[in-house]
């Protein structure tokens, strides 16, 4: 079967998976997921699947939280059903953290009679096991316990690695169960993280084609357009909300749906790009500032709702700004220092630093001739650019999805200091290598000139 832009629309979630596509971008996309049960009462089916596939000894994987939601009632149907299993759950007082220590924590628990991952959770659970499945060799199948990221058949996993976020390649679940009943009683802080992972694919899709543009990036349109209308969905879930402010199945359904599709789009692609961008690496910035100060971990797509108001408002000005100076900026990069830069760093990243200046070494971001090339484009298609800015979802419509839904709409709202956010602006870009409105920011030597204005913006009157 072919993926084309006619076609993509008509596409089920299970017609995207475990077949061979020939897409129009020239690729051959395929997922090695089995197949997603997203339905009422779908938690039943978990003896089903298991069963099926023959295995005999499950690993079920669980933390505080989440065995609560629905681990304990998968031991009770295994048990019921008579399959042997084993358990850990993670008795962590605050947030799991996807790092070293609960990576080898779980590897510990796996036996010579293990023959299966079945993991109850969403984010960091299905992070850490999709990792250590790929580790083992051994299957995972999901069962999600909250709408809350589109990480779900993501083959990247995000870990906490050196004290710096990482996307670590890893192997799918076979097959995922969102039980409607247990999505739905999710806190509602989670539903709506999961509203603004969607939210943030506005601006991560935008910060895609300005690299095609740029840089030349390879571009899926077929798998942008799955990120595309995962959104929609996600926003008509929004539009239809009850007057008590809670989603019904039909909108827990959409944005499951929403996640999942942005996960096949990443998939496709082999990388983040259809679903992840500048709001993404604000994000990560933030989080990182968190874990180092000792701070609760704020849920994944909170703080990227928060980003994606501030990066459409940054797309606005860019798409506006008079006052380019190149012959500033050129100085600029032509001045570079690595011991100022890594200085820098150490001073902006802390523990996280040397991760940052390994990884810079290796794609040559700083590089002075491949920087001033890219510059001369810039330059020479500024108006294009521009364009491209303007293409971006206004901020007042991104804003106005996340306030109909109830969200945080600034970041002090949730505990993120100004200061987080000011540096965020200034140095978020050396996250990643991923070039984003950031990174042109950077180049044009105007990012302490936009982290001003940020720092303005945020305190206006709404």
């Amino acid at each position: 079967m072919d993926l084309s832009m006619e076609n993509v629309d008509q596409l089920g979630l299970n017609d995207l998976l475990g077949v061979s596509l020939k897409c129009s971008c020239g690729k051959e996309h395929c997922m090695d997921v089995d197949s997603v049960v997203v339905a009422k009462g779908a938690l039943k089916r978990v003896v089903e699947v298991v069963k099926q596939r023959g295995y005999k000894k499950p690993l079920v994987i669980s933390d505080a939280n989440t065995f609560a939601a629905a681990g304990e009632q998968v031991l009770k149907i295994l048990e019921e059903a008579g399959v042997g299993y084993t358990a850990y759950c993670y008795k962590t007082k605050a947030s799991l953290v996807p790092d070293e220590a609960a990576l080898g924590t779980l590897l510990a628990q796996i036996e010579d009679s293990t023959d299966l991952l079945l993991a109850v959770g969403s984010g960091v659970i299905n992070d850490v096991t999709k990792f250590v499945a790929r580790k083992t060799k051994l299957p995972e199948i999901l069962v999600a316990t909250a709408p809350s990221m589109d990480g779900f058949v993501s083959d990247t996993s995000a870990l906490t690695l050196n004290n710096l976020k990482s996307s670590v390649r890893c192997d799918l679940p076979k097959v995922i169960i969102g039980d409607i009943d247990i999505l739905k009683k999710a806190p509602k802080r989670m539903i709506l993280a999961g509203l603004g992972d969607m939210i943030g694919k506005y601006s991560a899709l935008t910060d895609w084609n300005l690299s095609k543009f740029i840089n030349g990036e390879y571009f899926c349109e077929p798998s942008a357009h799955l990120s595309v209308k995962a959104i929609e969905k996600c926003v008509d879930s929004v539009n239809r909300l009850p007057a008590d402010g809670n989603f019904d199945d039909e909108g827990i359904e959409d944005i499951m749906d929403g996640l999942i599709r942005t996960g096949i789009a990443m998939s496709y692609v082999g990388n983040s790009r259809p679903a992840s961008g500048s709001e993404h690496h604000m994000s990560h910035y933030w989080e990182t500032m968190f874990l180092f100060q000792g701070k609760e971990a704020l849920l994944h797509g909170t703080k990227v709702g928060l980003t994606s108001i501030i990066i459409a408002k940054i797309y606005e000005w860019l798409s506006k700004e008079k006052d380019f100076d190149f012959a500033h900026a050129e100085k600029e990069i032509r001045a570079f220092d690595q011991v100022a830069w890594e200085d820098k760093m150490r001073c902006f990243y802390q523990q996280a630093a040397p991760g940052i200046i390994a990884n810079a070494a290796k794609d040559k971001r700083n590089d002075v001739d491949l920087r001033l090339k890219r510059l001369s484009f810039i330059k020479e298609n500024i108006a294009k650019i521009q364009e491209i800015a303007a293409s971006a979802q206004p901020y007042t419509v991104v804003e106005n999805i996340m306030k109909k839904a109830g969200a945080p709409l600034r970041p002090i709202e949730v505990g993120i200091s100004d200061e987080i956010v000011h540096n965020s602006v200034l140095v978020a870009h050396e996250v990643r290598q991923r070039y984003t409105i950031l990174n042109l920011l950077h180049d044009l030597g105007m990012l302490e000139k936009y982290a001003e204005k940020v720092d303005a913006f945020l305190h206006e009157e709404k």
